[in-house]
């Protein structure tokens, strides 16, 4: 793990454990990097315990109740299907934050809507506090997926001392 997940995973590590909370992932293009991330932290256990890979639009629905109706519509990179990700992580784990993932790493896949390096994000909390955002990352597919991880890991932490200084 580069230095700067790192540090960014043991600080979102140290927020949910001062708070109590716990956090989940639901992961598509990073299969399973941000996971990784938190759990290279030790003691991640005492607030990190679901890491959900869903690849296909099959795990999607299976694992996290993504809506086929929803996939068909809008596709799996999009902000409807990373919320639906985000809260079914966060229920399915009985967790307080959710980050879901989805997008297009690349070489291949993309198109002149959904780019290679288009990845959606999306972030959910508690009283259905819920965020996503599009983000157009350039590199190769580990470049791509990099950013991701930073990316999450980041703004989740900004999202978790926000709450803390409105509450």
């Amino acid at each position: 793990m580069d230095k700067q997940a790192a540090a960014l995973a043991a600080q979102l590590g140290e927020q949910l454990l001062a708070r109590g909370e716990t956090v989940a992932t639901a992961e598509s293009c990073t299969g399973g990097m941000i996971a990784a991330a938190l759990t290279d932290i030790a003691g991640s256990s005492a607030w990190f315990g679901y890491g959900l890979v869903s690849y296909s639009n099959e795990a999607k629905q299976d694992l996290l109740g993504v809506q086929a109706a929803t996939l068909a519509e809008h596709g799996a990179v999009s902000e409807a299907v990373v919320r639906q990700m985000a809260a079914g992580a966060r229920e399915r784990a009985a967790a307080d934050w959710a980050v879901a993932v989805s997008g297009i790493a690349g070489p291949g896949g993309g198109s002149p809507a959904k780019p290679v390096g288009t990845v959606w994000l999306a972030l959910a909390g508690p009283d259905g506090l819920s965020q996503a955002f599009v983000c157009q990352f350039a590199g190769d597919r580990a470049a791509v997926r990099q950013q991701t991880v930073l990316t999450a890991l980041g703004r989740l932490l900004q999202l978790i001392e926000d709450s803390v200084l409105s509450a």
